[in-house]
């Protein structure tokens, strides 16, 4: 038997258009529960992909002939496993109708004898498997790098279906082990928390938006792994959540994207400060308690810090406030009334916090002193 040399081994073949399937399990689709047919697939692509990049430069330029597809057969069809984008930007040149469908009318008319040139592309059959190295770094830290969590579903579908080992896939598309391995877990959780029942990013998250960082940062903060029990990174797992604290889990996505189900917004709005202000937040029984009656992140944090960092952290804010007027009085005060009446009343509220701030140390020492006396 002959051995194909790896240059006939990823050899083009022609291929017909219309024989060509979009992937619905293409990273970029960002669906972990969803399939979805093939104008779903292509309007996905053409609404948040710039496919309309890809077809102004075929129009122009032709289908270079170097950029072969990847495609596998797959459930007795031809499914392009690498190229979606160069795929979908050819149907839409070559049909019409699709355009149409797809609202994409401001795309290069192309004449019949261009549209013929599209009739076939260059296609590479190979199994899937069998070309995960070459997308995962294209795509992972290479020139067309995915978004985190196709990236985290990526990783996920080498390891449990392929069968490699994160080491094996962090050293292959070129990123740390840590930095796979977290992906990993925070993906694997999501399909844990849907298999549960407890949430579904898809049906869900409030935002079109997917923030996955918020996830795979948080579950690092000791607050937010307390709160979930959620996994260490090694040995890498596929049900990273402990069965007894599924439900909090549940909650962490609420606060994280929210349930457009329920109208509830997310807590999180940006990581920093908000993750962080979560994570202390999850860490004293006040604190969760605010969060899990609704009242909102920003109390949460505050009933965690309690009175007596927020008085200290008033005290400095007024403070540093008056100063800071202090400085511009002379430029910026021409003697107007209203003003010298909000000083005054300032003065007035600050006479007031001192007197209260004496009397409850008159008092405190009086208290020492009867102490003292009886001891």
């Amino acid at each position: 038997m002959t051995t194909k040399t790896p240059a006939e081994l990823y050899a083009p073949e022609q291929v017909p258009v219309g024989e060509l399937r979009l992937d619905a399990r293409n990273p970029r689709i960002q669906r972990t529960s969803e399939r979805l047919s093939q104008d779903e697939i292509l309007n996905i692509l053409w609404r948040e992909y710039s496919v309309d990049e890809v077809a102004w430069s075929i129009a122009r330029n032709g289908y270079f002939p170097h950029e072969a597809l990847f495609a596998a057969e797959e459930d007795g069809a031809l499914v392009v496993i690498e190229g979606n984008r160069r795929l979908a930007a050819v149907r839409l040149l070559r049909e019409p109708d699709l355009r149409e469908r797809m609202k994409a009318t401001d795309l290069p008319s192309v004449s019949p004898e261009e549209v013929a040139l599209l009739d076939t592309l260059p296609v590479i059959r190979r199994r899937r498997d069998e070309v995960w190295q070459y997308v995962g770094f294209k795509h992972v830290n290479g020139p067309q790098a995915w978004g985190s969590f196709a990236k985290a579903e990526y990783i996920a579908w080498v390891r449990n279906d392929v069968g490699k080992d994160l080491a094996d896939i962090a050293e292959t598309i070129g990123d740390r082990h840590r930095t796979v391995a977290r992906l990993y877990r925070s993906y694997m959780a999501l399909v844990q928390a849907r298999a549960a029942g407890v949430y579904d990013v898809d049906k869900q998250r409030s935002r079109k938006r997917f923030a996955f960082s918020h996830l795979y940062t948080g579950l690092d903060y000791r607050g937010i792994q307390d709160f979930t029990g959620i996994a260490d990174l090694e040995p890498p797992t596929d049900m990273p959540i402990p069965t007894r604290k599924m439900k909090q889990f549940g909650e962490l996505c609420v606060w994280l994207w929210g349930d457009k189900t329920r109208d509830i917004k997310p807590e999180i709005k940006t990581q920093n400060p908000h993750l962080r202000q979560l994570d202390e937040a999850l860490q004293s029984k006040g604190g969760l308690s605010a969060l899990r009656v609704g009242l909102g992140l920003s109390v949460a944090y505050d009933v965690h810090r309690g009175d007596t960092a927020l008085f200290r952290e008033g005290l400095v804010e007024a403070r540093q406030a008056l100063q800071k007027a202090r400085g511009k009085v002379l430029t910026g005060f021409v003697g107007e009334a209203d003003q010298l009446e909000e000083i005054g009343q300032i003065v007035t509220l600050s006479e007031a916090l001192h007197d209260d701030m004496q009397d409850i140390v008159t008092k405190r020492r009086n208290k020492s002193r009867r102490s003292s006396r009886r001891r």
